[in-house]
């Protein structure tokens, strides 16, 4: 495990990518691991991952409720998957990710 002049370590970047390539499940996986859930790149971004995957599957989930709007459902599924695509591999590069409206909301609830 390498760590960078700033402190990010390969094992965080993958951590991070992880995160919004399968949330909500190893967001959920991280917070039961005590030695991950703490560290600060780990922490901003399986946070927000989680946030992200939360409000994604309730709005697809609501848009597939309805016959009419099932197209407009799996178009936003593609675009989630694309979003969390885009944003793992930034975290993977040790970049911080600002998703909007979620970053705003987890910084308020200071969960960041």
């Amino acid at each position: 495990m390498t760590e960078s002049s700033n402190g990010i370590t390969s094992d965080d970047k993958m951590w991070g990518l992880l995160s919004y390539l399968f949330t909500p499940i190893v967001p959920i996986i991280i917070l039961l691991l005590e030695e991950k859930k703490n560290r600060p790149f780990i922490k901003s971004h399986y946070i927000q991952a989680l946030a992200w995957g939360v409000a994604s599957y309730v709005i697809i989930s609501i848009l597939a409720a309805s016959i009419i709007l099932l197209p407009l459902a799996g178009i936003a599924g593609i675009a989630v998957l694309v979003f969390n695509i885009l944003w793992g591999i930034k975290a993977y590069q040790g970049e911080h990710v600002t998703i909007p409206v979620i970053t705003d909301f987890v910084k308020k609830q200071n969960w960041v």
